[in-house]
């Protein structure tokens, strides 16, 4: 019991550092840039593309063989797949300007989000600690530009700095139950930590290739988007091979 709640504050303590920053950096440059963000979301879809790739899916296969981590990665990718088609995502939010409201749907569908990823960074400390570690760092910038998504339409209420900090910070309490659930259901066996571990990768490919690569390709036009991929890739391999 005292490791799952070691885990699960380690994954309350890191994502919710990732989004605070994410809203930190909105209200520094009160007008956030495009081209910091699509970098920022670039280089964290490479690194979380890497390690997945280079050390999530082959350490599930290695601990309970390819069809059964098969089997976690679909239920992973399903899973999203039927977050993103329910709740409203963010270019419908965008349609009605940067409002309050806004900012809570986008908090409440971010939240909803931050649950499966609370599952990979449990299931990956149940395979091991340095896995776990490896998912939390990466799953924690990828909360940054998340962060600042919900913290921008926030600047023009009568909130404070701190609240808005706050309450974006607050977004990632989801990842908290998720890691916790993810740790419970690791301690049950192997086969259920391989199908956890390729439910994590499942889940962290569709937002990869979904979502992190996408939109950092609209913010930015540029050859600056595409070099932060691969910059993010790099720096996941070398994430992989030394941690």
């Amino acid at each position: 019991m005292n490791n799952i709640l070691y885990v699960t504050f380690i994954a309350t303590f890191i994502c919710g550092v990732g989004t605070g920053l994410g809203a930190v950096l909105v209200t520094l440059f009160k007008k956030s840039s495009t081209l910091l963000m699509s970098m920022i979301m670039g280089i964290a879809g490479g690194i979380m593309l890497s390690v997945v790739t280079f050390d999530l899916i082959p350490e599930a296969i290695l601990m309970g063989g390819m069809n059964t981590t098969l089997v976690g990665i679909f239920i992973g990718v399903t899973f999203v797949v039927i977050l993103d088609l329910t709740l409203p995502n963010s270019h419908i939010m965008k349609k009605y300007g940067s409002t309050v409201k806004t900012a809570l749907l986008l908090g409440l569908g971010l939240a909803a989000h931050n649950f499966p990823e609370g599952l990979a960074i449990g299931s990956g400390f149940m395979g091991g600690k340095t896995l776990g570690i490896k998912l939390a760092i990466v799953i924690g910038l990828h909360d940054i530009p998340e962060g600042a998504a919900v913290a921008s339409p926030l600047l023009k209420s009568r909130l404070s700095r701190i609240k808005i900090i706050l309450l974006t910070a607050l977004t990632a309490l989801p990842t908290s139950i998720g890691a916790y659930v993810g740790a419970f259901l690791g301690e049950i066996s192997k086969t259920f930590i391989t199908i956890c571990l390729g439910f994590a990768g499942g889940t962290m490919l569709y937002i990869v290739c979904g979502e992190l690569i996408p939109e950092s390709k609209d913010l930015f036009k540029g050859v600056f988007s595409t070099l932060s991929i691969i910059v993010g890739v790099v720096i996941g391999i070398l994430i992989t091979m030394t941690m």
